[in-house]
């Protein structure tokens, strides 16, 4: 076995789990899911069959993945995020073909007990604040906040808020890490490493 599992957790067989996976009480992984290495995945945390979670993941407590969602690396899921997979949802209607698929890029944060609603891309190294709703594709870098979410400015790779407009042209530096960040209308690109 090349994860560790508490006693209390389920990893049903079938399911692909990485080397340095930890899975926690209470947790459970389901046949179909798709695990990379050095993953964490926090006490309460259930993992669906359609499912891929990348390298170096991070899944806090209470946290379900549901179908259709792709964690690439080193995102971090923390306490309590909800993800949806369908859309207009009713008990009395099977929708298990209508579902959408979310796509959470590699280094983006998800912040405490925030939602993210079906079939929306969280661009790379986007930072989600605690209970926001997202509910559009968020760019790269983008730092989100509300309900619903909007853009209230710009995340460096080191998760430090850079001194850019919500919009417009303009430079700034990770104060942090010294990366040089170019803001063109709406996106956001890293232009130097130091």
């Amino acid at each position: 076995m090349n994860h560790w599992q508490h006693e209390s957790a389920i990893v049903d067989p079938g399911a692909q789990l990485g080397e340095g996976t930890k899975v926690w009480h209470f947790s459970h992984v389901c046949p179909g899911a798709r695990i990379g290495d050095n993953c964490s995945l926090g006490q309460n945390v259930f993992i669906a069959n359609d499912v891929s979670i990348g390298h170096g993941v991070k899944i806090q407590n209470n946290v379900s993945v549901y179908d259709a969602v792709t964690l690439e690396d080193d995102v971090f899921v923390g306490p309590s995020v909800v993800f949806t997979n369908v859309y207009n949802p009713r008990a009395a209607v099977s929708r298990k073909s209508e579902y959408l698929q979310t796509r959470v890029k590699r280094g983006a944060t998800l912040g405490a007990n925030c939602t993210i609603v079906c079939g929306t891309t969280i661009g790379e190294y986007a930072f989600v604040g605690a209970g926001a709703v997202i509910t559009r594709d968020v760019p790269a870098y983008a730092l989100m906040a509300g309900v619903p979410a909007r853009r209230i400015g710009w995340m460096s790779r080191n998760g430090e808020r850079l001194g850019l407009p919500v919009h417009g042209e303009d430079e700034a530096v990770c104060p942090v890490t010294g990366e040089r960040y170019r803001l063109r209308g709406d996106v956001v690109t890293r232009v130097s490493t130091s």
